[in-house]
């Protein structure tokens, strides 16, 4: 891959992946966590495609191009499988439902801005030729060579067939964990009214921009 923690359940859901995807994800969040140099988020180059394993066609490389704003640097077959093309350049946003992306660019400005760490349980529904679908996207911040956090380590992991492409996902639930909390024993993040909770909301959900607040 060139640049151009433990898996959280926040829902109480099940199925978002099985227990070999999230036994890999954990590796994957082992593997992130031990390139860190205490708080300080590792470099882009640091990543090594040989310990990534069985996630290499799942995960991803992401670029910041704008507040809440990414595009696909490099990226496994599983996401081309899923949108149907080659997603090299794409937004990430383009797996996640429109009614969805306000929300999912608030979380990637924490990725970048706090700096923070997310998880994504996320549900496509059922349509002609596309079955019911599950997954989880998870995000990791990454420095570029400059030293700005402006690169993110993903991966994105599914349940059941993929059926016809283009795929896309509304969301279930939102974790996200700044590193700091993470350093001083851990800290969960509530999105006041008018906008996400821990629950995903789906169409009914409410349209009010999110804000963030530290729970203890």
């Amino acid at each position: 891959m060139q640049d151009d923690k433990t898996v959280l359940h926040t829902s109480g859901r099940v199925g978002a992946c099985d227990g070999q995807q999230a036994a890999d994800l954990h590796a994957l969040h082992s593997y992130w966590a031990g390139l860190c140099e205490g708080a300080e988020v590792p470099r882009r180059s640091d990543i090594d495609p040989r310990r990534i394993g069985g996630l290499l066609s799942n995960a991803f490389i992401a670029e910041r191009i704008a507040p809440g704003v990414t595009r696909l640097r490099v990226a496994g077959l599983h996401l081309n499988a899923l949108m149907g093309m080659e997603v090299r350049g794409m937004p990430l946003s383009s797996f996640i439902a429109p009614n969805a992306r306000e929300a999912f660019a608030l979380a990637l400005v924490d990725l970048f801005e706090r700096p923070a760490r997310v998880e994504i349980d996320l549900h496509a529904r059922a349509g002609l030729g596309r079955p019911e679908m599950t997954g989880r996207l998870m995000l990791w911040p990454l420095r570029s060579d400059l030293g700005d956090v402006s690169r993110a380590l993903g991966c994105l992991v599914t349940q059941g067939e993929i059926g016809r492409a283009s795929r896309r996902f509304e969301m279930r639930a939102v974790r996200v964990l700044p590193l700091d909390a993470e350093t001083k024993g851990r800290r969960s993040l509530d999105l006041l009214p008018g906008g996400l909770r821990n629950e995903w909301r789906g169409r009914d959900a409410p349209r009010g921009r999110a804000n963030l607040r530290v729970v203890k």
